[in-house]
């Protein structure tokens, strides 16, 4: 297995994370306020940053990451966009309607008014910019009405869009060193469940700070300062074999609220998984929504992928044990956006 050298800061010199036993399932409110206490990153940049935890990734770590290219294997990690999307309409998000403006037949029946024989196909495409594998922005998810590091979300996200933290200001700087972390190979088979031994995590799953460390060093890995931590549960491979059914909004595995300290103190720049929100669903309170999104987004600053596709490449590395490689995984650059489709490729 590969061994990294990239300095970091050692979970066994943290603190231990707190349990999701130790939650006060009653009060989210008051769970949420204690994680900004302690884990917020308002002002570590600057009082105009608007990158937030990407400021970790430095030239440096980008140099060192391109070194991890040994075959020049690609992988995408981008699930498909069409009509056959996870997508039902919450919050009005649909599937993408793509939409042909110019075709073959149009060519050659000779609607297309060119000279001497050329003929051309167009197309359009319609869709929410969080359909499918992409990413949430800084804009995306505010906290009693802050936005990222203590903006007034109304004057930050307005009609216009997001006029600070749009997701344009992250197209430069997202590629360097991606992990992939798969917990639900690592922990799935020991659960006893259905779908455990295929390396699924069953629908509720918390996964917990130690999960990760589990994780991470059965794959014989560190995870540190500007990492793309990819996390996988194995959700979207079931999905694949059995259809959407609820994956856009229902349960799922996915990060415990506890994770709040680990994704905090490990400085990454980026956490992605293969499910539609990230952390686990139900939440883990008696009445909550997404409770970690409000503390990672407007406080940690942290980019937070989701839908990603990673089946192919934690194929691969199963079957070659290594669980770094570089990655590349730019948001498109939509002035104002709060979030955005992306086609994250790794190279091994």
């Amino acid at each position: 297995m590969a061994k990294s050298s990239q300095p970091m800061q050692s979970d066994q010199a943290s603190p231990p994370a707190a349990s999701p036993e130790l939650l006060d399932r009653s009060d989210p409110e008051a769970e949420i306020a204690r994680a900004v206490r302690a884990y917020s990153n308002w002002g570590r940049w600057g009082a105009d940053d608007v990158l937030g935890t990407a400021n970790f990734i430095t030239d440096g770590l980008r140099l060192a990451a391109a070194g991890l290219v040994r075959r020049g294997a690609s992988f995408s990690l981008s699930q498909r966009f069409d009509m056959d999307g996870p997508q039902r309409g919450w919050r009005r998000r649909t599937n993408p309607v793509h939409t042909m403006l110019g075709t073959g037949t149009d060519a050659a029946l000779g609607n297309q008014g060119f000279p001497h024989g050329i003929g051309g196909a167009d197309d359009v495409i319609a869709m929410p910019l969080q359909c499918s594998t992409q990413w949430d922005g800084l804009g995306h998810i505010f906290d009693h009405g802050k936005a990222w590091n203590g903006r007034d979300a109304a004057r930050t996200v307005t009609s216009d869009g997001d006029l600070v933290t749009g997701i344009e200001q992250l197209a430069r700087p997202m590629c360097g060193r991606g992990v992939l972390l798969d917990v639900g190979r690592v922990i799935g088979p020991a659960l006893g469940t259905a779908g455990g031994g295929r390396g699924e995590l069953p629908d509720g799953f918390a996964i917990t700070a130690e999960h990760l460390i589990a994780t991470a060093a059965a794959h014989g890995i560190t995870v540190g300062r500007g990492d793309l931590v990819l996390v996988r549960t194995g959700q979207y491979a079931r999905a694949l074999r059995e259809g959407w059914g609820n994956y856009a909004g229902g349960a799922a595995p996915g990060l415990s609220f506890t994770t709040a300290g680990w994704l905090h103190r490990t400085e990454i720049a980026a956490v992605a998984t293969d499910t539609w929100g990230f952390e686990v669903r139900p939440n883990e309170f008696d009445d909550a929504f997404q409770p970690l999104h409000q503390v990672a987004i407007p406080h940690l600053g942290l980019l937070i992928g989701e839908m990603w596709a990673l089946e192919e490449l934690a194929d691969d590395c199963a079957a070659d044990g290594v669980y770094e490689f570089f990655l590349t995984a730019a948001p498109l650059p939509i002035t104002g956006a709060v979030g955005s489709p992306v086609n994250p490729i790794a190279v091994k």
